[in-house]
């Protein structure tokens, strides 16, 4: 009998580390998460991810409502309805594992719970340093939460 291989066909990247174009890694924002900003191998630039459904690491939550490329600003929001009830989310940027253009998808690497769990989005707060600070940083401490060497 075969054994399978555990490790995944496609992994995760590592949100942290980035692969420069000589094949060597390098850190995309000193060592830290940078919940603003796509990572270089998403599949975002230029695109309008309005209307694509979005895939949480363990199942569908809705679809985007609304993107932003905004430098060192970007974000989804996320309307949830029916599995919030309706709720909106806004997930920054860094959150986004890989788009699917073909199937329409925005794959993110976080649980439905760590994003119901999430800062409540306000509409009117979405460009208020605070709001991004607690948001960021929520996002940011759950990479902390993810075992080492598993999918994220």
């Amino acid at each position: 009998m075969a054994r399978r291989d555990p490790r995944p066909a496609h992994p995760t990247p590592n949100p942290l580390v980035t692969t420069d174009p000589d094949g060597s890694q390098g850190s995309a924002t000193g060592g830290a998460f940078d919940p603003w900003r796509y990572r270089d191998d998403s599949a975002v630039t230029g695109v309008d991810l309005a209307g694509y459904r979005v895939e949480a690491s363990d199942g569908g939550i809705g679809k985007v409502d609304q993107a932003s490329h905004d430098v060192n600003s970007s974000y989804l929001v996320v309307d949830t309805d029916p599995w919030f009830f309706g709720r909106k989310v806004m997930l920054p940027a860094g959150t986004v594992n890989h788009v699917d253009h073909d199937e329409r998808k925005v794959h993110v690497d976080r649980s439905k719970d760590q994003i119901k769990a999430a800062p409540e989005f306000d509409e009117t707060a979405d460009t208020d340093p605070a709001y991004r600070d607690k948001l960021g940083g929520y996002y940011g401490d759950t990479y902390s939460a993810i075992p080492p060497g598993t999918a994220r």
